[in-house]
């Protein structure tokens, strides 16, 4: 059976929204409901050269690697999603004594990740969920072994003439990603 030159082209013309997803990590439920901006993170390929007496030739290489992931939120009243993020950060830089490493590690520092199995309490699983024009989970982005590397600050300004609301960014170092449909099935064909 001949094939069309159609079957080559998108089936779904609906297009992505930027609007649509839903962030949730493990450890921090409190930055899930307030989250207003990230990314799907870039990845580059590593190359290697082979020289000649001409020019070097460059060749896929064999190490991958990602770039960070950012995440932006709306930050409470109360602080407490910003605090969560703080909270994890100091547990793994104790910036004023071990014991809070130490604490962070025996899972002595509580997080609202009832779920949390991991042995490893310094990290956490998140998933971004893309939604579709219907406002259904369309595919995933699974991250594995999140921590936080980076918090923006909150600068306060009384000259300001608006109400604004804060919003904070926290940037994470993690181990990989996938992309994933809702069945856990990954996108890309083996």
């Amino acid at each position: 059976m001949a094939r069309s030159p159609y079957d080559k082209q998108i089936s779904n013309r609906n297009f992505l929204s930027a609007t649509s997803f839903k962030f949730s990590i493990a450890k921090c439920p409190k930055v899930d409901f307030f989250s207003n901006q990230c990314n799907v993170p870039g990845m580059n390929l590593s190359i290697a050269v082979q020289p000649t007496y001409l020019r070097q030739i460059p060749l896929p290489g064999d190490e991958l690697s990602f770039d960070d992931f950012s995440l932006d939120f709306m930050v409470d009243e109360n602080l407490e999603n910003f605090m969560e993020i703080q909270k994890w950060m100091r547990g793994l830089g104790y910036p004023e004594s071990i014991k809070e490493s130490k604490d962070l590690d025996n899972g002595k520092v509580k997080f609202e990740d009832k779920d949390q199995k991991s042995a490893d309490h310094k990290v956490s699983d998140g998933t971004l969920s893309i939604l579709n024009s219907s406002q259904n989970a369309k595919f995933l982005v699974k991250f594995k072994g999140l921590f936080p590397v980076g918090l923006t600050g909150l600068d306060f300004d009384a000259t300001a003439g608006d109400t604004s609301y804060f919003t904070s960014t926290v940037t994470f170092k993690y181990l990989h990603y996938d992309i994933v449909d809702v069945n856990g099935q990954p996108l890309y064909e083996s």
